[in-house]
């Protein structure tokens, strides 16, 4: 028995169709949303990993747990709120895996967690985990949750991290923050961009990745699964040319973004938007852009496919779940 938290997500959705695929028995933990899971011959139950009750019941009998469940942030949300799923959360789930005999956990951590290194200078799993206040609040929950782990291991969990950046791909129901952001660019709703980018990676490769790590990894292993860096600008134009819309042709440069970040963010809640550029998500666009994954590639044979592929079959996705205001053009891609 395989069991997910977070399985409704959009990184959990993608490994519960994987596990699924391969017939091997499932059990969904989910909290209200069910959708990602609609269809699939899986066990789903409710439950919540602020919940340690729930939590002994959801990993009764369970031989791998894969732990996604998690409060994603790119604002300055309370740390209260953040400490009691991020951190609090994985240290339930770590004590019912002990108390339940799991064999392996599989924690789902974030490229967040490391510190930035120099220009020329890749990050890889050896870079320390964030702890300064100069960090978001999200990034040092999961460094900590990461730290809730590493206890566990000590105690005789045998348990692996995974470390995934920005993840793009299908299975996006909620949407994610950058689904959210891709569906604007899409439907030509997203009036302006700024300079920066990300390490942007599939997640179909992120699931392939994990679910290598949870047969072969040793104890107490951490992989990077990184794909490639790419600027919100030549994101948008390769959009601009599966879509027909036209990118946005303000590029607003960082110093500038961030003056104006708290007072676009402001506008949204207001406007009872989420927002998408904020202090925190300007951050991120600024750092992590070399990273490594050649210790993924080197053990796991893990190999990323072209964004280009994953941005056609994302597009596509959004496309037959009816999200797109026009349908793409036409052009051939091969999806695994």
């Amino acid at each position: 028995m395989i069991v997910v938290t977070g399985a409704a997500g959009h990184a959990g959705a993608n490994l519960v169709h994987a596990l699924a695929a391969q017939g091997r028995p499932v059990r969904a933990l989910v909290h209200l949303d069910r959708r990602a899971l609609e269809g699939l011959d899986i066990e789903v139950v409710t439950g919540d990993i602020c919940d340690p009750d729930s939590l002994l019941k959801a990993f009764e009998g369970a031989e791998v747990v894969y732990h996604l469940a998690a409060r994603i942030s790119i604002s300055t949300d309370p740390w209260s709120m953040l400490e009691a799923v991020n951190i609090t959360g994985t240290r339930n789930v770590v004590e019912a895996c002990l108390r339940c005999g799991v064999r392996r956990l599989v924690h789902f951590s974030s490229i967040h967690t490391l510190t930035d290194t120099a220009t020329d200078i890749p990050v890889d799993e050896s870079n320390p985990l964030v702890e300064s206040r100069h960090y978001p609040p999200y990034d040092r929950s999961k460094a900590a949750a990461e730290m809730e782990v590493r206890r566990g291991i000590e105690r005789g969990l045998d348990a692996i991290i995974i470390s995934p950046t920005a993840i793009v791909g299908p299975h996006d129901y909620r949407p994610s923050h950058f689904g959210e952001a891709l569906l604007k660019l899409a439907n030509g709703q997203l009036p302006a961009l700024v300079t920066g980018g990300f390490d942007w990676v599939d997640a179909r490769d992120v699931v392939r990745g994990a679910m290598r790590a949870e047969e072969i990894a040793p104890t107490g292993a951490k992989y990077i699964l990184s794909g490639h860096w790419l600027s919100l600008r030549e994101v948008a134009k390769m959009t601009e040319e599966l879509t027909g819309i036209k990118a946005p042709g303000s590029i607003f440069p960082m110093w500038l973004a961030r003056i104006g970040a708290p007072f676009i963010t402001a506008f949204d809640l207001m406007a009872r938007r989420r927002p998408l550029y904020t202090s925190v998500s300007l951050q991120a666009l600024r750092g992590h852009r070399h990273i490594s994954h050649q210790k993924a590639t080197q053990e796991l044979d893990y190999h990323p496919r072209p964004f280009r592929e994953t941005l056609i079959d994302t597009l596509k996705w959004f496309e037959a779940a009816g999200k797109l205001t026009r349908p793409l053009k036409s052009e051939k891609t091969e999806t695994s």
